[in-house]
């Protein structure tokens, strides 16, 4: 076997390539970090955010090593039966553990956290990767991450999902989402009770009707009695909700997809826009039959999180730069686009709508400060209310938010009132300060590190109260963006020399590297400024974000945004309606029909090198499509166009399932130019679908919407249909399918032969072995089909309903399970670890010598269950070339597997 990373392409990475062999350099050894600052510690211990009784605790907290955090996700359904493994199975087994001659501690549940769905382990990951005791433990923490049914997050970031309140059927946006855990939080709430309601739907169209489309079972009856309160059946019990979910850098906008990819959620829509201007989404019109129908309608959230990007000295015990990077002027520099992002989230929201905002650093500059500003635009506390959330989450240890505080200036000056600084202010600004209104601003949360062994983090949960019309900016407010060497100035006037002196200031600097202006800059609308093109050398402002997950830490371990001017257009006149929002605030390359657009320039004065939109019009031709994709602009994305219901493809998907005519045939997409479904059909909810089609070709950018469905498949025999289900959108599908393409199986044993051996053969005899399903599949057609695990008693029989992709070939049957998943679920249900068995190579081994018709039979066998003839390692994801080794990165393997027909 050969030498893994040897050979000609990479070598021995210590020889230097080519040339005679070298000795492998020596690896450092490891330097603690040194965990002190002395600005750092100046300001939080003058600050009064403690006791001084808690003053050591405090800092002793924020030097030690986090704690390992991990939630499980999924529906109620389906992550505690996950969780009921770790109870039952682990923790017996942790507690057992001696280290170092002391007991283990085992993980615990966090005790705020609804149904124990989230937990914390005090033992070092080192120990926990290396140790062999641990070893069983590790295996399935890393199984599950992989099989998505457990995510790494820290404690604090589960907190402000969890304060939103969200109900069924809410429209939520996520204004800062990457790298995505909290959006994980949200899509789980939007779908909350779902499986439950379309249980009991399909259920009671099956008394009905007399046919078998329902799965078997009992309907969960403690979750239909919550539902027939407050559920959302609108929609036979789907869900009618949404997430918006928007990130400003487009490549951790795609690391955003990739890690909510596992929720299989139609009811998601992911955007690539700069959150302070974010644009309006625009909705059909309304028909009304006592009125004319209304034109323009654009989308108001129920709820928004305002997670924005920050200095992030709360996340010291996992980011240990925090210590020799913090500087006073970090803060200072992100206040004017924090409270240019709450305004915003404000303004989307309807009025009686919630938006929480959150940080993870400590600064008040960063916390109470941004949110009285923000409530000031926007009209006073008869427009914005800070909600008393001192009730929620019993069992979270907090403090309140402060009142009064002071503000360290970037030379380490501290200053208690705008006064004392109004005569030389530099950069600071008077809503830095305590503000002059009387604000309940003890309403806020604030936790500490050593109040539960946690990161610091600040969350603020805000109602509106009323529709606003926020104020502009005041100049004595505005923070002007500056040059990177501007800003570097400012670093070296801040950092100390030789230990004492402050460095002297390079006057002439301005003079080399002035303040970049536009011509013309202050008569464009903010719509305008987002729609110019940035120029090549132009770095957004790299901030550290505390959504700094395990999963994320092998890349971009820091938010990048863009730092802007920001004016806020006049606010409603009227339209108390959740979904309208009046006038719009400014979008990219902007529809005449905008109210906005009136506010622009003719079209010659504008520049015209604009970013190109996400969604080109409907007349544009694939050709035209290709030749942007390396235009050096906005990253291309393929189109969404949606399928009219009777497309022929559609039908032949409906016969050969026996869809149920309940399950929505207007929901059905395909992301190419021409509108054809070549490859892959995904699904999206109706909102979704309304969103897509309405804002085509109006510049908003959509990166990420729908789940795919089914995917193309080469056959084996005419007549087969060859639209198989994909693994994403079998939960969606499954109950809707007729009993023609259903395999039903109640035993342990045949499901774990069906796990260990891949391609087992269904022809001659071959059925036989197959256990209870072996007549069924010898039996049933070829092509796709869903396996039903149904729940029963005994040894032999499953606690927990689930399914499963199934395909039936011309000689064999396999489960479309790529081998992570295999195992995964191998270690979940039986507790072993067993090496996989994999017929269709032997087979092709075997038959080489035959015949050739023969051989090509067996080969067309193989090839169709492996994706039409492509290797089962292929990269067949929707994500850009160049991300797919950071996605690698992230999570081991691509869920590209799930492409893999067998």
């Amino acid at each position: 076997m050969g030498r893994r990373g040897g050979g000609k392409r990479g070598g021995d990475r210590w020889r230097g390539g080519k040339g005679p062999r070298t000795e492998r350099p020596q690896r450092a050894d490891y330097e603690e970090p040194i965990k002190t600052n002395e600005r750092f510690e100046e300001y939080y211990d003058q600050l009064g955010i403690y006791e001084h009784s808690e003053k050591e605790t405090f800092w002793a907290a924020l030097r030690r090593e986090l704690p390992n955090s991990f939630r499980f996700t999924g529906s109620k359904g389906h992550a505690i039966p996950v969780q009921k493994i770790l109870k039952e199975r682990y923790i017996p087994e942790i507690e057992s553990i001696e280290y170092n001659g002391a007991k283990v501690e085992a993980p615990t549940p966090i005790p705020w956290f609804p149904h124990q769905l989230a937990w914390q382990m005090t033992t070092p990951k080192h120990v926990v990767r290396k140790f062999a005791p641990f070893k069983s433990f590790q295996q399935f923490l890393v199984s599950e991450t992989c099989a998505g049914n457990i995510s790494r997050q820290e404690i604090v970031s589960m907190i402000p999902p969890l304060l939103m309140a969200i109900k069924p059927g809410m429209v939520v946006l996520d204004l800062c989402a990457a790298p995505g855990s909290k959006t994980a939080q949200l899509i789980e709430m939007v779908h909350g009770g779902e499986e439950a309601r379309i249980r009991k739907v399909i259920h009671d169209l099956k008394q009905a009707s007399g046919r078998e489309w329902s799965p078997d079972g009992e309907v969960i009856s403690e979750q239909i009695e919550e539902e027939k309160e407050q559920g959302d059946w609108s929609d036979q019990g789907r869900s009618t909700g949404l997430v918006v979910a928007n990130d400003v850098d487009y490549k951790r906008a795609h690391m955003l997809i990739h890690q909510t990819k596992r929720l299989n959620s139609p009811n998601l829509v992911v955007t690539n826009h700069d959150a302070t201007m974010y644009p309006s989404i625009k909705l059909p019109p309304e028909n009304r039959s006592d009125t004319k129908p209304v034109q323009n309608r654009y989308l108001k959230f129920d709820r928004v999180l305002a997670d924005v990007p920050c200095s992030g000295d709360g996340t010291s015990r996992k980011n240990a730069n925090v210590w020799k990077d913090w500087l006073p002027g970090n803060a200072i520099g992100l206040f004017p686009t924090q409270v240019r992002i709450l305004v915003r989230a404000l303004q989307m929201t309807k009025a009686g709508g919630r938006v929480i905002y959150s940080t993870c650093s400590m600064n008040p500059v960063e916390d109470e400060a941004v949110v009285a500003a923000a409530i000031e635009r926007c009209g006073g506390q008869s427009k914005v209310e800070i909600l008393d959330c001192k009730d929620e989450l019993p069992g979270l240890v907090r403090k309140q938010g402060l009142k009064n505080w002071n503000v360290m200036d970037r030379f380490g000056s501290i200053h208690d009132a705008w006064a004392q600084v109004q005569e030389d202010p530099g950069k600071l600004v008077e809503g830095m300060f305590p503000p002059k209104e009387t604000l309940p601003l003890d309403r806020c949360i604030r936790v500490y590190p050593h109040l539960q062994d946690t990161g610091g983090f600040f969350i603020a949960v805000l109602e509106k109260k009323a529709e606003i019309r926020a104020k502009p900016e005041s100049e004595s407010q505005r923070i002007e963006p500056k040059t990177s060497i501007i800003a570097a100035v400012d670093q070296i006037n801040a950092r100390p020399v030789n230990g004492t002196a402050t460095a002297s200031k390079l006057e002439a600097l301005d003079d080399i590297a002035p303040p970049q202006t536009s011509e013309g800059a202050e008569s464009l609308t903010a719509a305008a400024r987002q729609n110019q093109e940035i120029a090549p050398n132009e770095e957004p402002v790299s901030l550290r974000k505390h959504e700094l997950d395990d999963q994320a830490d092998t890349y971009m371990s820091t938010k990048r945004i863009k730092v802007r001017d920001e004016v806020d257009e006049a606010a409603p006149r009227g339209g108390e309606d959740r979904e309208v929002h009046w006038p719009p605030p400014p979008g990219a390359q902007l529809d005449v029909s905008r109210p906005e657009a009136a506010d622009l320039p003719e079209p010659e004065s504008i520049d015209k090198t604009v970013i190109p939109a996400s969604n080109e019009p409907l007349n544009q031709t694939a050709e035209d499509y290709k030749g942007k994709r390396n235009a050096g602009q906005q990253p291309f994305e393929e189109p969404f166009k949606y399928l009219t219901t009777d497309h022929p493809e559609l039908r032949t998907i409906y016969d050969f399932y026996n869809l149920s005519p309940h399950f929505p045939r207007d929901r059905f997409m395909v992301r190419n130019a021409t509108g054809n479904p070549v490859k892959s059909i995904y699904y999206t909810s109706a909102l979704a679908r309304d969103i897509l089609i309405t804002n085509e070709a109006t510049g908003l950018k959509f990166v990420h919407c729908g789940v795919k469905m089914f995917v193309k498949q080469d056959v084996q025999k005419e007549n087969t249909c060859r639209w198989r289900i994909q693994t994403d959108g079998l939960p969606v599908v499954e109950a809707w399918v007729g009993e023609e393409r259903v395999v039903r199986l109640r035993k342990k044993s045949t499901l774990k032969a069906l796990l260990v051996e891949m391609f087992p053969k269904v022809t001659g005899d071959g059925w036989k072995e197959l256990g209870e399903i072996g007549e069924r599949v010898r039996g049933i057609d070829l092509g796709c089909c869903v396996l039903r695990v149904e729940k029963g008693e005994g040894e032999d029989a499953f606690s927990e309903r689930f399914v499963l992709p199934l395909w039936r070939s011309l000689h064999s049957l396999n489960l479309m399970l790529p081998k992570e998943d295999r195992k995964a679920m191998l270690l979940r249900l039986y507790n072993e670890i067993i090496p996989l068995q994999d017929n269709s190579k032997a087979r092709f081994e075997r038959d080489k010598d035959t015949p050739s018709g023969n051989a090509q039979n067996t080969s067309s066998d193989v090839n169709g269950e492996e994706g039409g003839g492509q290797s089962s390692n292929a990269k067949t994801t929707d994500t850009p070339h160049d991300l797919q080794a950071v996605l690698d990165a992230t999570s081991g393997e691509e869920d590209n597997m799930e492409d893999v027909v067998g």
